[in-house]
């Protein structure tokens, strides 16, 4: 099964487009949608590797980009990496340490699967919460979130927190989502803020 998802017309024009994998035209496919990073954002990929995505927000943003992986990823022009867990707080620490403020977060971190499909899904959602509370650790009010989610039991749950924290998100299937998958990405725009900043 794997080899044949890998040779999908996606995964040939990633090659053929010099994209790492065929994950960036999901990021381009929000991007067209709902202009999630503007010119001049500053960004953070959060499980970047192995970097198709960074591709994809360099060639939208002149602003600071920042990757954070636990393995190491191959150098993108222009964009800084870092690896390590983004939950821990010297991570987090270091991202501030290179940006003033952070306008995007973006997310395409997926757990390894198992193939049990409701434990991959709860880790999926997991990861994604994990994510969301890095969003609203580090960043600025009115500022924009897209996180990879696995729709199932728990994914409506997950859905209401990020509309707590949120002026305006949506669920969007992206044309490069493989036919079957249960991916989902929340979108999320205008972030309320932290709460305890007030």
């Amino acid at each position: 099964m794997g080899s044949q998802w890998g040779q999908d017309r996606y995964h040939r024009r990633a090659k053929s487009e010099g994209y790492r994998s065929r994950a960036a035209y999901k990021l381009l496919d929000i991007q067209r949608r709902f202009q999630l990073i503007r010119p001049d954002d500053n960004v953070v990929d959060l499980g970047a590797a192995p970097g198709s995505w960074l591709q994809v927000v360099r060639e939208i943003t002149d602003g600071t980009v920042i990757g954070v992986d636990l393995n190491p990823i191959a150098t993108v022009e222009n964009t800084l990496t870092i690896v390590g867990d983004f939950t821990q707080k010297g991570v987090q620490e270091s991202i501030c340490s290179h940006v003033d403020e952070v306008s995007v977060v973006v997310c395409d971190a997926a757990p390894k699967l198992s193939g049990h499909k409701s434990y991959d899904q709860a880790r999926s959602i997991g990861l994604a919460e994990d994510a969301l509370v890095f969003c609203c650790t580090i960043l600025k009010p009115g500022g924009n979130f897209v996180v990879k989610a696995f729709q199932g039991e728990l994914f409506e749950t997950f859905l209401a927190e990020v509309k707590e924290r949120f002026w305006s998100v949506r669920v969007y299937r992206t044309k490069a989502t493989r036919k079957g998958s249960t991916e989902a990405y929340v979108i999320a725009k205008n972030f309320r803020g932290r709460r305890d900043a007030a």
